[in-house]
């Protein structure tokens, strides 16, 4: 193939997924005002936290954001983009290889935060208000165990990339690990989900780099995925930037995260995704480490976490941490893609 020949081709490929992230875009802002009229009719209000996992009064936290929350602000917001994503993706994006998997972990994911939602619009505000954490988690495992078996036995992949050394196989050992990167992910992104926009915009940056790898690697498909979560997130974005309309609920930043973890895997970019994923990791690792600080020394190393509170309780307003943590979720995000084009995963 010639260079002309090339360059046309990449021309299309990209008019392609500029067409479908816009496609999708248009199609969650149209679903938009008919998720607003129930949201609003049926009282879906977010409920405030008012303890930890561990029975502590959130003091810090309720401080922080009392007057969000006597705005009334809906949850669930999150269900327009797993709409938009499955309709756009049967219709038009569908591959056994390439985007099945991604999009049964979208759904799966949905599945287990809409149950979390629902548990939190109908309790009564007091406690921790949702599903109990431990019932969470093996959800999300079991996802991932799933997802991870399907994989290694019906795709036939059992190998990780190693950044500049190439490919090792694990064999049936990319199961646990498939299951432990999608329950990491979840949980960083559902833990990340504090502060009008952030978890949006970091999403649709990382979602932007593993789609730029994907597309790089000829997996047209799952880059065309990526870009209808952009496409769709990029809605969302537009009504929850401070201050915010609505809220995405579990049921989309546990959607997103399962479905980061299993584009990160389907293009060899495990290793990449602490990198692109950086205030993933920070975030959920802020609030480990003050759940252990807590339990083992009786001591808070932050004065709430995850780290975007903490930031607040010092003087940080909060867009002022949103923006910031993009700017560095956009670093991050290109850092990723040098490393995968260096690397070898191109």
């Amino acid at each position: 193939m010639n260079q002309e020949a090339t360059y046309q081709l990449l021309v299309s490929d990209v008019t392609g997924l500029f067409l479908i992230s816009v496609g999708a875009f248009l199609l969650a802002m149209f679903l938009t005002p008919f998720y607003t009229f129930m949201a609003y009719r049926y009282r879906f209000w977010k409920k405030q936290r008012t303890t930890s996992t561990n029975g502590e009064t959130l003091e810090v936290f309720n401080k922080l954001h009392a007057a969000k929350f006597r705005r009334n602000i809906p949850t669930m917001a999150g269900v327009i983009a797993v709409i938009t994503i499955a309709v756009i993706t049967f219709g038009f994006n569908l591959d056994r290889g390439q985007t099945w998997l991604p999009l049964a972990a979208l759904i799966g994911g949905a599945i287990v935060g809409l149950i979390d939602d629902v548990i939190n619009l109908r309790s009564n505000g007091h406690g921790v208000a949702g599903l109990r954490s431990s019932i969470k988690f093996t959800m999300i495992v079991a996802i991932g165990v799933g997802l991870g078996w399907y994989f290694f036995a019906k795709i036939g992949i059992d190998t990780v990339q190693i950044p500049f050394l190439g490919r090792i196989a694990i064999g049936w050992m990319i199961i646990p690990l498939f299951a432990f990167v999608v329950t990491a992910t979840a949980n960083a992104v559902n833990i990340s989900d504090g502060l009008d926009g952030l978890a949006g915009g970091l999403l649709a940056m990382s979602f932007a780099a593993f789609g730029l790898i994907a597309l790089l690697q000829n997996q047209l498909m799952l880059a065309g995925f990526c870009f209808t979560v952009i496409g769709a997130l990029l809605s969302y974005l537009w009504f929850n930037i401070y201050p915010a309309r609505f809220f995405m609920g579990d049921v989309g930043s546990f959607a997103y995260g399962v479905a980061l973890g299993v584009v990160a895997i389907l293009t060899n970019s495990l290793l990449l995704l602490p990198i692109i994923g950086i205030l993933f990791v920070v975030e959920a690792g802020s609030s480990l480490l003050q759940m252990t600080s807590k339990k083992l020394f009786k001591k808070k190393i932050f004065l709430s976490a995850p780290i975007h509170h903490h930031l607040e309780a010092v003087g940080w307003p909060e867009t002022k941490v949103t923006m910031r943590f993009w700017i560095i979720g956009c670093i991050a995000a290109s850092a990723g893609i040098i490393v995968a084009i260096a690397g070898g995963h191109i």
